[in-house]
Parts: structure tokens; C-alpha cells; sequence
């Protein structure tokens, strides 16, 4: 109760207007919780960041530099390192999760390729942590110690882990391998909202410099909602055309960079099947388990697609039964 006394009084220091009322707004998978601060002159948004917990200058550096990019980003109105609470402009309730249906996908990607566009193009290499080997790789090793070990209950045996490690080693490879821009790190349905200019880009604080494909995995392979594979396939064509256009560095050929955005997806699965396995036993955070299946699915029918990764599919169907996923259809 201390701190959010504390917030508040902040808060009704550097806003506008009199503060009317301070309620949750939300909160995501870390430390950091979001109030709305409503006033007689419109609404804003306050993050609370604890300083033991997460640093408010990575979000605040990469803010500037996606919006200097073109990107619609919160604009920082205060800020208050000490304390980790920062004021910033309201974006509203609307994700793309919650609007997205058949009638305005199309408009509503086309908007997100957009603005990754401009985004990649500002990149440059020193402005962001590298999104290197040992990062990638430290990021599929929550498959094993969370997902397999602590949710599972499985320990591999010593052929198992082999397999394993030869399928990192090949992902890995991929990843590496290809263009380099900046990276959002979280661009899916949950951190785009539905804004004008549209999106408004949230949840960017661990952004990185690394792998062109890895936002489109993250969006169009997304944990929280699936599309047909037509369609996908219809949106990842626009952004290649639209990209190359503007002179990002892309395969000339369509079906290398598509092989290219399953390989970044097949890391993203590993990872995500991880990262929700530690928020439910770790964190006590279990609405991430509904999410699963989904990702699983991704990942077995990525990986039957391609040499090389063969084994590892075996090795997850002894693990998952060969049964697919019920409720979704590949």
C-alpha cells in the first residue's frame, strides 16, 4: 500500500489536471503494473516499475527510438527514475487481440507491417543489446529446465538430449544467419493497440538488435490467436513486397524468406513453451496455460516441414503423444 500512496501523490503532481480517479489499468508478464489516471481533461496511463525488479531507462530509450522511427509509441509526459513511475500518453483498452475478426484483419496487419517497416528501417547497429547467440540460445533452454523439466515432469535421457541439442545448434544457425534490424521482441495481438495513428506500439522495453524475421513470427504466429495459413501467408507476401520496395534487406526469393520466418518461429515456440511454463510455476500466473496448445501445435507442423529437424519432431511427439492439439485445425 506504501508505494501506491507513493505513485499516487506522484502522479497528482505531474498531471494536468486534478487527479479524478487512479484504477488498474493492466498488468503483463513481469513486475511492472499500468493504472489509468482519469482527469476532467482526458485519461493517461502510469507505470509502476519497481527499481529492484526492472529498469524504466531501456523502455524510455527505446520509446524515443521507435517513435523518432515513425512509430505511434506512448509519449513520455514524466518520469521518475528513482521511484520507477513514468506518465504516459493513453492508448485506451483496445488491443488487436480484442478488435481483431475476418472483416478488418487485412486493414489492421497491413497497419502493423507498416509500422514494423519504418521501424526496421531506422535500425542501426550499437543503439540496441545484440540479439546474439548466447541470447537466443539462453532463450530456448527454457524448453528443457521449465516446460520439460517443471511442467512436464521429464527428464531426456542422454540420446534425448542430444537430439535436442543438435536441433538448437541447427535452429541457431538459421537465426544467425539472417539480416539483422531492430527488433520489438513481443509484436503480437496483445502489445499492438487500435489507435489513430494506428498501432500504438506497447511492451517494448526488451527490444534487441537481431533476426528481420523474428517480429513477423512473433505476430503471425501468435500465442493468442491463429489464422488460416492462406491468409498468413497473404500478409507475409505484402510485407515482403512492401519491405523490398523500400530497400530492407530481403531474400529476392519468397519461399527462402518464408523458410527463414519458420526457422525464427520454431526459436519463438521453444521459447514461449518456456517462458509460459516458468510465469504458471514460477510466478503463479495460469492463464498463460490455455496458450500452450497452440504454440505446440506451431511448432510440431514447423517442424515437420523441414530437414534437419526430423528427430526433434520425434522427440516431441514421444514427449506430447502424436495426437494434435484439440480445437485447432493443421
Amino acid at each position: 500500500m506504501e508505494r501506491l500512496e507513493r505513485l499516487t501523490a506522484w502522479t497528482r503532481g505531474v498531471l494536468p489536471g486534478p487527479l479524478l480517479s487512479l484504477a488498474p489499468a493492466s498488468a503483463d508478464a513481469s513486475f511492472r503494473r499500468y493504472f489509468r489516471a482519469t482527469t476532467s481533461s482526458g485519461s493517461f496511463v502510469v507505470m509502476d516499475a519497481p527499481p529492484a525488479h526492472e529498469d524504466c531507462r531501456p523502455f524510455l530509450h527505446v520509446a524515443r527510438l521507435f517513435r523518432e522511427a515513425g512509430a505511434n509509441t506512448p509519449e513520455i509526459l514524466a518520469e521518475n527514475l528513482a521511484e520507477g513511475f513514468l506518465l504516459l500518453s493513453d492508448f485506451g483498452n483496445t488491443t488487436y487481440l480484442m478488435a481483431l475478426n475476418e472483416g478488418n484483419a487485412d486493414r489492421l496487419y497491413r497497419d502493423a507491417n507498416q509500422a514494423l517497416i519504418k521501424i526496421q528501417l531506422a535500425s542501426r547497429p550499437g543503439e540496441l543489446p545484440e540479439y546474439d547467440a548466447a541470447l537466443l540460445m539462453r532463450e530456448m533452454r527454457l524448453f528443457p529446465d521449465w516446460y520439460l523439466a517443471r511442467h512436464r515432469n521429464i527428464e531426456l535421457s542422454d540420446t534425448q538430449r542430444a537430439v535436442m541439442e543438435t536441433a538448437f545448434a541447427t535452429i541457431l544457425a538459421n537465426n544467425l544467419a539472417q539480416p539483422r534490424v531492430y527488433v520489438h521482441r513481443d509484436w503480437h495481438s496483445r502489445n499492438l493497440m487500435v489507435t489513430d495513428p494506428n498501432p500504438g506500439v506497447l511492451d517494448f522495453q526488451d527490444a534487441v538488435y537481431g533476426p528481420i524475421t523474428y517480429d513477423l513470427a512473433s505476430v503471425y504466429k501468435d500465442a493468442y490467436i491463429h489464422w488460416e495459413e492462406e491468409r498468413l501467408l497473404d500478409w507475409l507476401i505484402r510485407y515482403w513486397k512492401a519491405a523490398r520496395r523500400v530497400g530492407l534487406p530481403l531474400s529476392a526469393d519468397f519461399g527462402e524468406f518464408y523458410r527463414d520466418f519458420e526457422w525464427m518461429g520454431i526459436q519463438r515456440h521453444i521459447k514461449v513453451l518456456g517462458i509460459f511454463a516458468r510465469l504458471y510455476h514460477r510466478d503463479g500466473k495460469d492463464g498463460y496455460l490455455k496458450d500452450m496448445p497452440l504454440v505446440m501445435a506451431y511448432l510440431k507442423k514447423a517442424c515437420s516441414r523441414y530437414n534437419g529437424l526430423g528427430d526433434f519432431l520425434r522427440l516431441i511427439e514421444e514427449i506430447e503423444g502424436s495426437q494434435a492439439a484439440v480445437g485447432y485445425t493443421f
